[in-house]
């Protein structure tokens, strides 16, 4: 990375718009474009007394978002992510692992996988795996297991990319300190350009075969009395269709979700990262894991980053100084990493807010056992598209999820999103040298009652019962896990009103740390939301 001086207050609120707005389109890269993206993509890593005008920690949502809007002003930025770079085939020409086949690709620095769904008739179906670098972290907590994703491009590698917007009465109740009319005349409407959302062609969802399971769940809804709609996705219809008809190589129709997708889906690197990379300004050290930001003096900050094998093991220890730090490494990993900070006395002045109001979305599973002549489909498609709206009257969401075991199971599977006001907080454990979420396991309770006000009816309704062999041995709810962490470093109280961290000018949060616990909905789209707000302000007022 080039030295640079300190960014200039010349570029303008003005200049910083006209400059995104031609590219908020989804156009794939080509030509001199793309040549570019290759060669920043194979540039080396952040080198050891390296100094750098912006440095953002983390590659998923508010880390691509803040990486893509500085670039473009003029900003010269270097992320920094855990995980690998997902680039390179492994020995099966194939990047990402199937959800059926999980192998040493699958899990972050396991020796066994731990699947969110980890029975099936009764059986467990967790399997040994080598320890590796794998594209999914089962995070556990007491009380609780986090999925997050590990590489570049974060969670959108391993979500079924349900790009949802919450409902405008529901957007008080999300984040109370942001202006709900700018949100949906401008920031919603960006993000969802920036990521490719697009909805599935209703004609082809009632005729394909791969969409069996959410017709199903679409008729037991509606008979019970429940509104059943299509959610939109960030997956390439078009080529879903290619794939159901043969002459694509399937991805969404082969298995492929939980650990990566190697084809339809429009993750974080086809997106914003791949339109960030073409700017030339952006570079990106994977393996690489950020243990200490501090002052260093003159407005600077030294962050101290080990560098990682596949194995887990620190190889080197580099430190570099930044200009501005923006923690974009998840919910857990930004919280993890400023309760630390504070507690050790790297970043002292970090407010009593750091670490507290997180949350889990509400999430909870369970699935249902349907009669013989409600068949769900051997074939189905990994990518949710629809859910179930109980939101207003139940206090909960149903997605209609895929259970894409390649045979007839009879089932309905969903994760349901619920209107759970417990939250918990992060807190440094001096004896262990770790940071602890204090979450309790009957906690979920709320949520199992909330999801009950769709499934219980349905049941009756259809003379149905619950699956008991998915999560355990006569266990109906998976209540053990969260795909959706948000919170423990809360705007306005953590933080300022866009993210500026207490005390230390020059430090952001810009990720799902940020949001108190609940979206209402499956939460990336209100995390890249509220990132393109902060940066845009962040911009136009601090450089």
């Amino acid at each position: 990375m080039r030295d640079h001086p300190p960014v200039s207050n010349a570029v303008s609120r003005r200049g910083f718009i006209a400059g995104t707005g031609s590219i908020l389109g989804m156009a794939a890269l080509a030509g001199p474009a793309a040549a570019q993206a290759r060669r920043v993509a194979a540039a080396p890593p952040i080198a050891n007394g390296a100094h750098v005008p912006a440095l953002v920690i983390g590659t998923g949502y508010g880390g691509s978002v803040a990486a893509l809007r500085l670039a473009q002003a003029g900003v010269d930025v270097h992320m920094i992510e855990m995980g690998m770079a997902w680039d390179t085939p492994g020995s099966d020409g194939k990047i990402f692992c199937n959800t059926r086949e999980p192998d040493y690709r699958s899990y972050w620095l396991r020796t066994r996988t731990k699947a969110p769904l980890n029975y099936f008739l009764g059986f467990p179906i967790d399997r040994d795996i080598p320890r590796y670098t794998g594209i999914l972290d089962a995070e556990d907590f007491s009380g609780i297991t986090v999925y997050q994703g590990r590489g570049v491009g974060g969670g959108s590698l391993v979500n079924g990319g349900m790009a949802v917007t919450p409902k405008r009465e529901n957007f008080a109740s999300v984040l109370p300190s942001v202006n709900a009319d700018e949100m949906y005349a401008t920031y919603y409407p960006r993000a969802n350009a920036g990521l490719g959302v697009g909805t599935i062609d209703p004609a082809w969802f009632d005729s394909t075969a791969c969409y069996q399971y959410s017709r199903v769940g679409r008729k037991h809804a509606q008979r019970s009395g429940f509104p059943f709609v299509f959610v939109p996705d960030v997956y390439d219809w078009d080529y879903m269709k290619q794939e159901a008809a043969g002459t694509v190589t399937k991805s969404a129709l082969a298995g492929e979700i939980l650990y990566g997708n190697n084809h339809g889906k429009k993750s974080l690197q086809r997106t914003y990262l791949a339109q960030a990379r073409a700017t030339g300004r952006v570079t990106i050290s994977a393996l690489h894991q950020v243990t200490s930001v501090a002052p260093a003096g003159g407005g600077r900050y030294t962050v101290v980053i080990d560098q990682l094998n596949t194995t887990g093991d620190t190889t080197t220890t580099k430190t570099v100084t930044a200009d501005r730090v923006f923690f974009a490494a998840g919910s857990v990993g930004t919280s993890k990493l400023l309760v630390k900070l504070r507690a050790t006395g790297a970043l002292p002045a970090l407010n009593g807010e750091v670490g507290k109001g997180w949350g889990d979305n509400g999430n909870v599973m369970c699935g249902r056992a349907n009669h013989l002549w409600d068949p769900t489909g051997s074939l189905q498609s990994t990518i949710p598209c629809s859910g179930i709206d109980n939101w207003a009257a139940g206090g909960a969401f149903a997605e209609v999820a895929p259970l894409p075991t390649g045979i007839e199971t009879w089932a309905s599977f969903y994760l349901s999103i619920t209107n759970n006001t417990h939250r918990a907080q992060f807190s440094w454990n001096a004896s262990t040298g770790k940071v602890d979420l204090n979450w309790q396991l009957a906690w979920k309770q709320p949520s199992i009652d909330m999801a009950k006000t769709i499934f219980d009816k349905i049941n009756a309704k259809e003379g149905t019962i619950y699956r008991t062999d998915l999560f355990g041995i006569y266990k109906i709810w998976g209540d053990h896990l969260t795909y959706h962490p948000l919170g423990g470093a809360v705007l306005n109280k953590a933080t300022d009103n866009y993210g500026r961290l207490a005390g230390y000018p020059g430090l952001y949060v810009i990720d799902g740390a940020l949001i108190p616990g609940n979206t209402t909905v499956n939460p990336f789209v209100t995390i890249t939301a509220l990132a393109e707000r902060n940066i845009e302000k962040i911009i136009a007022t601090d450089l």
